[in-house]
């Protein structure tokens, strides 16, 4: 059945037909208008973030960030709410006025930068990201139509420079870009539209803030008081290989990533490499008695120099005389250590200090690393000068590493920064090796004539070696330029913990009478720090007038 419209009434409907459709078009048109609207300022701001890109380095929207915690939950690196300002150029009635307004209030603004960005048509234009809330009234308080504030996010180190080598820093994007923040990027991002990131993970570290602050003080005053060029030291656990400390001189502020001098960021802990001098030694004598080439009992005569082709072997505190082994370890004689590794062999060393991790690159949870450098033609001269640490090159922290090896029974664990992470560890000599290594480093430090004495703290028996070493220049060795390194362990009865100091280039000053050497500049760093974190560590002093411990680390020459 079809219904038919006459006359008025047809004509009715075909009116409000025609006032629909017409409603319609002005839906339509206005929907256009709002989304070409919309296309447009998207545009703008894209240009906008575009030119501040090319002047300040920016690179529009930060990202969320989790947290990063010591291993007892104190708070290192977080993000906090803040607000940014930029402008909406169309609707500044005077650049020049307001420019002239907004640098009183923001004094580290250029004024001819911010007129000219103020001048421009933009709807869009950054001015200054991260305000302090004192900022962002003083802003308000000048009434300039055209100045908003957008909400924002800034990375924040409530202890300042303390980690600085270790957590790295984030970009003004809130990427990371060194240290933990690079390594653990993705982890720490929270953006729902990265799906190669998690979702916004805290980190928990090795670190312990109580341990860094004392060895960052104790290792500046030798740094400072010795004006050095650049300082190192660490305090890594021997029984998980977690790295309690970790601190580089001269550090940074990630707080205020713009103003970071790149110089700065360098981790003399885990990048710098270095001829490590007689610290190496401890390698050498480990080497020699786990291979059965050499015992505690065995004499070197080391009352006259060593003629290796071109190159003389000569002694820095010669005893021109007979040494026992151990004797040999504690005058640190470059003779004796000649004549032990020449025993073992270029084969067997190589393959030694392999094991222990000093000729490859550490696989640690920051990019900041090292490959060593070794010789590739490995003969005698190389064989003998590797023995006390010369023609080698690696980190403070692969010493470390290894010496805690040599320590704890004889198993390597990798340095890690992440708390809990135990790796399986393997073992690399065997123990009586590692027994006799602790009575030889005791030694060092217990024995009056020792060159670690000044390390030595009363309860905690003390074991280490020093190592003084000249800097190449070039090809040669001119001594104008020493590395001062000192790796101890305590205590020796029961190892828990490696700690080692490195000064780079100390001058002599009055208080150590001149003199730059491990004894007068790394050593009191070691002291100082085994002094503190003992009782803060839990661990307990040691009797060293017992008879059972007496008797344990006897040595007889």
């Amino acid at each position: 059945m079809h219904l038919h419209l006459e006359g008025a009434v047809k004509h009715a409907v075909e009116v409000g037909h025609g006032r629909v459709i017409f409603v319609a078009l002005i839906f339509v048109l206005c929907f256009v208008v709002i989304a070409g609207r919309l296309i447009e300022l998207s545009m703008d701001r894209d240009k906008a973030g575009i030119r501040h890109i090319s002047m300040i380095g920016d690179t529009g929207l930060k990202l969320e960030r989790a947290a990063i915690y010591d291993r007892n939950g104190q708070l290192l690196a977080t993000n906090l709410k803040t607000q940014s300002l930029f402008a909406n150029c169309r609707e500044i009635m005077d650049p020049v006025e307001a420019a002239k307004k907004l640098v009183t209030v923001l004094p580290e603004l250029d004024y001819d930068q911010l007129l000219e960005r103020l001048s421009s048509d933009k709807v869009f234009v950054w001015l200054k990201r991260n305000l302090h809330p004192s900022e962002v009234l003083a802003v308000n308080n000048l009434g300039i139509p055209g100045l908003n504030f957008q909400n924002d996010e800034k990375r924040t180190y409530p202890q300042g420079d303390l980690f600085s080598h270790v957590l790295g820093f984030v970009g003004d994007d809130g990427v990371g870009l060194a240290g933990i923040e690079k390594e653990f990027d993705c982890m720490l991002q929270i953006d729902s539209d990265n799906r190669r990131c998690a979702k916004g993970q805290n980190v928990t570290l090795s670190v312990d803030m109580r341990v860094q602050d004392i060895m960052y003080h104790e290792l500046m005053k030798q740094y400072v008081a010795h004006k050095a060029k650049a300082a190192a030291g660490i305090v890594l656990d021997v029984r998980t290989g977690e790295i309690i400390s970790m601190v580089s001189l001269p550090d940074f502020n990630g707080n205020n990533p713009s103003k970071i001098d790149m110089d700065t960021t360098f981790s003399y802990a885990t990048k710098a490499l270095y001829e490590m001098g007689s610290t190496f030694k401890s390698f050498t004598m480990a080497a020699a008695l786990d291979y059965d080439k050499s015992t505690m009992k065995d004499k070197y005569d080391a009352s006259k120099p060593i003629k290796v082709s071109r190159f003389t072997i000569d002694d820095y505190h010669g005893q021109d005389r007979v040494l026992t082994l151990p004797e040999v370890y504690m005058y640190s004689s470059n003779i004796g250590t000649a004549k032990i590794i020449e025993e073992v062999g270029a084969d067997l060393q190589q393959k030694f200090l392999s094991k222990l991790g000093l000729l490859n690159e550490i696989d640690l949870e920051i990019p900041e690393t090292a490959i060593p450098q070794y010789p590739e033609n490995w003969g005698r001269i190389s064989t003998i000068t590797v023995s006390y640490g010369h023609g080698i090159s690696v980190t403070p922290l692969h010493v470390a590493a290894a010496i805690a090896a040599l320590v704890n029974g004889g198993i390597y664990h990798s340095p890690t920064l992440i708390k809990g992470k135990k790796s399986e560890g393997k073992r690399v000599i065997k123990e009586i090796t590692s027994e006799n290594m602790r009575k030889l480093m005791r030694l060092v430090v217990s024995n009056k004539e020792g060159t670690g004495k000044k390390a030595d703290v009363e309860g905690y028996f003390v074991g280490g070696k020093t190592g003084t070493a000249d800097k190449p220049d070039g090809k040669r060795y001119d001594g104008r330029a020493v590395v001062s390194s000192f790796v101890a362990a305590f205590p020796m009865t029961d190892p828990r913990y490696v700690v080692m100091a490195l000064v780079d280039e100390p001058k002599g000053n009055k208080e150590s009478w001149g003199f730059r050497t491990a004894g007068w500049t790394a050593a009191p760093v070691v002291k100082g720090v085994i002094e503190q974190i003992g009782p803060i560590l839990g661990v307990a002093p040691v009797d060293e007038d017992d008879e059972a411990v007496k008797k344990r680390f006897e040595i007889k020459f």
